[in-house]
């Protein structure tokens, strides 16, 4: 894509050479890119994320927030949008929806479908998380510094023999 990206601007600005198809390759790859590479980021969890709850959670509660967000915020807005752009898709290839500009690619039919593949892909690492949450919450809770809420506990002092009393 940045080769690609290169040649564009250097048949521009170099030899005075443009090209639409060219122009819009770039756009598919990265559509491409992201829309495809969404499912592996979550996987490796690679993925942007606001840590206010999550930074000083114990293993379980790191869990039961991971299972929140996959079920209650992940899962229903990627069946949203699979569902409200799946009729825009179904129709394009219906068709066989040409070029976004005169002189392009005359595929657009295969850009949207990239639209319900991110979703499915997205759903599918989902349920992978969604089982490892459920797997530690249903483990028994370790006795490492964790309290019942998975939230370490704030000194391990009292786990040392004769409950953590340095006076002697």
């Amino acid at each position: 894509m940045v080769l690609v990206q290169f040649a564009v601007v250097l048949l521009r600005y170099v030899f005075g050479i443009s090209d639409i198809a060219l122009d819009e390759s770039v756009l598919y790859l990265h559509a491409a890119l992201f829309m495809l590479g969404a499912g592996y980021t979550l996987q490796v969890d690679a993925h942007v994320r606001v840590d206010i709850f999550q930074s000083r959670a114990g293993p379980r509660l790191k869990a039961a927030i991971e299972l929140f967000g996959h079920l209650c915020l992940l899962a229903p807005s990627m069946l949203t949008i699979a569902w409200w752009s799946w009729p825009s898709v179904s129709n394009a290839w219906a068709i066989r929806e040409g070029a976004l500009s005169v002189g392009g690619i005359p595929a657009a039919f295969l850009l949207k479908t990239l639209i319900p593949l991110f979703c499915g892909l997205l759903l599918v690492q989902s349920a992978a998380l969604v089982l490892r949450a459920v797997t530690t919450l249903a483990a028994p809770a370790s006795a490492e510094g964790t309290d019942s809420s998975g939230v370490q506990a704030a000194s391990a002092a009292s786990d040392r023999p004769g409950g953590g009393d340095r006076s002697t």
